[in-house]
């Protein structure tokens, strides 16, 4: 009786057979549609490449026009060995960065301070909108005639450009946060600062990062205007120097120069919100 009792039960606690391991179908599916997209956009790049060297030169269009890829590549040497390229595209960059950082800042925190004071929000909403409608562009000559022909001027116009898209966003966010998770975190007898950051924060997140991706392309924009209208470094002022010399290849490794800074800052970005949003889903996996 024992011996069987302990048979049953030893056959009972038997360990469960392996569950069949997930087929790797889906998996080789996203790897080959992975590495599709990237050849896709290799092939896509290699293809303009080709088109830039070869079209100038077949439709015979002139160099201070349109310089072929040849010619850039040459007159990029030259901007490296003769124009201090390097301190330019370090300047640029310099304050790409510095103005992103700065402009995101106090949009985020007046986008929070806003959205947590409807009374504040009422009584300034005109003035920002105001300042929102204002061309950005046209502060530069303001700022450079207040700071005169420095970095400021650049520094200033980045920060006034990055400020309103995250400002808008984070405000916008803090408007459509779950007004029942509010009440129930009132019920719980959370401060006000505890709410803002068990319920409104976390809600906001998001479109915080939505807005910083769109500044960080704007802020790039920003540094360009401010050293094409008043600056002595960096790639704007090569734009400009180019420009006045008839120099388009200067201009066209200026622009890809400025495309590839606002490039880096966007993926790094991208990176930072894939680590921070790991928790939603994605839509196209």
């Amino acid at each position: 009786m024992t011996d069987a009792t302990h048979h049953g039960t030893g056959a009972q606690a038997a360990p469960d057979t392996p569950a069949p391991s997930p087929k790797p179908a889906t998996r080789n599916t996203s790897m080959i549609r992975k590495h599709g997209i990237k050849l896709t956009s290799v092939a896509i790049l290699i293809a303009v490449l080709v088109a830039w060297e070869v079209l100038p030169t077949a439709l015979d269009v002139p160099r201070f026009i349109i310089p072929t890829l040849s010619d850039s590549l040459a007159e990029l040497q030259r901007m490296w060995a003769n124009e201090g390229l390097l301190g330019h595209i370090l300047s640029t960059a310099l304050y790409t960065v510095l103005g992103f950082l700065i402009g995101s800042l106090l949009g985020a925190v007046m986008g929070y301070l806003l959205g947590m004071s409807k009374f504040w929000e009422k009584v300034l909403s005109p003035y920002i909108l105001a300042l929102q409608i204002a061309p950005k562009v046209a502060f530069a000559p303001l700022f450079i005639m207040w700071f005169g022909y420095n970095s400021m001027p650049k520094l200033l116009v980045t920060v006034l450009i990055v400020f309103f898209p995250v400002l808008v966003n984070v405000l916008q966010a803090m408007r459509t946060v779950d007004r029942d998770l509010v009440n129930l975190a009132r019920a719980y007898n959370l401060t006000r600062l505890g709410i803002f950051w068990k319920v409104e924060m976390p809600s906001t997140v998001p479109n915080l990062m939505a807005g910083l991706r769109i500044a960080s392309t704007l802020a790039v924009i920003g540094v360009t205007v401010g050293e094409l209208v008043g600056g002595n470094t960096g790639l704007g002022y090569l734009i400009s120097y180019g420009g006045g010399q008839a120099n388009a290849a200067m201009v066209f490794n200026a622009i890809i120069l400025l495309t590839v800074i606002g490039f880096l800052l966007y993926v790094v970005l991208e990176r930072i919100e894939e680590r921070v949003l790991h928790y939603l889903p994605k839509a196209h996996q």
